[in-house]
């Protein structure tokens, strides 16, 4: 574990915006139960957390992707994050949305990129990986050379690996899930038991035999 994977873990958890409840486990839609919730966006209304986070994007760009010339945020989560870690390392950045607009020049990636242009694409969030990679495949094909992704938080999901390798993109997080789960038991968020329970759940979501134990 990282000086900077335990600080960022620890403002997670602290302003609850990583939240784990294995007795009370949360339903995703999916149907899935979760012994954990995520909203990394709370980080946004935490000033002292928002500039650890962006501090840590910034250092882990310069270390992992020193040739990056913009930052590219996913929508809409990513946005705020590329944009504070692009001004604070003086890159341009921009976003790409979900799909095309329908009016106007029908933009789907917004801000200037030029066609072999080093990329770095700025996630908040990765568990299966599937959104992030759609926006890697659409800056691709603008012509883009993505060196990689820097994200929040990943749960580390098999899903989410595998589809990062058959994308062949690199991702750096700043914190795991291994890694927040082992704060929490140290800190008292949860019982040092429960960190079993926790990663059988990342293992295989479908599983719900953790639930009980």
């Amino acid at each position: 574990m990282t000086d900077i994977q335990k600080l960022i873990a620890k403002d997670l958890l602290k302003i609850k915006a990583v939240f784990f409840r294995p007795d009370e486990p949360f339903t995703w839609a999916s149907g899935i139960k979760s012994p954990v919730y995520c909203d990394n966006r709370l980080t946004l209304t935490a000033p002292e957390v928002r500039t650890d986070v962006e501090n840590a994007l910034a250092e882990t760009i310069r270390a992992e992707y020193p040739e990056a010339e913009v930052l590219m945020g996913t929508s809409t989560a990513g946005i705020a994050h590329a944009a504070i870690t692009a001004h604070i390392m003086g890159l341009p950045m921009g976003y790409v949305r979900s799909g095309a607009k329908d009016h106007g020049r029908k933009n789907q990636i917004e801000g200037r990129l030029e066609a072999g242009q080093k990329v770095v694409v700025v996630e908040d969030l990765i568990s299966t990986g599937g959104s992030v990679i759609e926006v890697v495949n659409v800056l691709r094909e603008a012509g883009a050379e993505v060196i990689g992704i820097v994200s929040i938080f990943t749960y580390g999901m098999q899903k989410g690996l595998d589809r990062l390798a058959e994308a062949d993109v690199k991702n750096v997080s700043l914190t795991n899930f291994d890694c927040i789960a082992e704060v929490a038991a140290d800190e008292g968020y949860i019982r040092p038991e429960d960190i079993a329970r926790l990663i059988k759940f990342r293992n295989n979501p479908s599983d719900e035999s953790w639930i009980g134990e």
